[in-house]
């Protein structure tokens, strides 16, 4: 059985930043884990960030909170984790938040928390993507469940 990293708060943990989850249907759920051994990882916890916690967005190679805390060394040691993860249980796909600072795919928030999106990666997702590993939104799930290559 196929490994899959997954951000902790798709799988129903309550690591999100207001201290809730992102959990996915429970159909998505039972089709992933009848195809993938899930390995869950909240790289923003990991890096030592608590829950509930102010929000955080990326501005450039930094990461700010709402209230200008910069967190960039948290976010980055959450993903040198994430990625450490995904090496000892050889994950070749990671299933990530989107629009999360910490594990959004293709799009993130700007910086200025006004919700508007631009093209770009968390800091966990972008070393992810940048060691080789296939990272998909959770709105990609259904391309791992159906894709016989993944």
């Amino acid at each position: 059985m196929r490994t899959l990293l997954v951000s902790a708060c798709l799988l129903g943990f309550d690591c999100k930043y207001c201290g809730g989850s992102n959990a996915l249907a429970g159909e998505t759920l039972a089709a992933l884990r009848e195809r993938y051994r899930l390995i869950p990882v909240c790289p923003e916890c990991a890096g030592g960030l608590p829950v509930p916690r102010e929000p955080a967005e990326r501005r450039g190679a930094r990461v700010v909170s709402r209230g200008g805390r910069d967190v960039t060394a948290e976010y980055a040691k959450g993903a040198r984790i994430a990625l450490a993860l995904a090496g000892k249980y050889r994950c070749g796909a990671a299933l990530m938040k989107e629009r999360s600072p910490s594990c959004g795919s293709g799009g993130i928030y700007d910086g200025s928390f006004s919700g508007t999106l631009v093209p770009g990666f968390g800091v966990a997702a972008e070393a992810l993507r940048d060691a080789g590993i296939a990272v998909f939104g959770e709105s990609g799930a259904g391309d791992l469940i159906n894709d016989p290559r993944m």
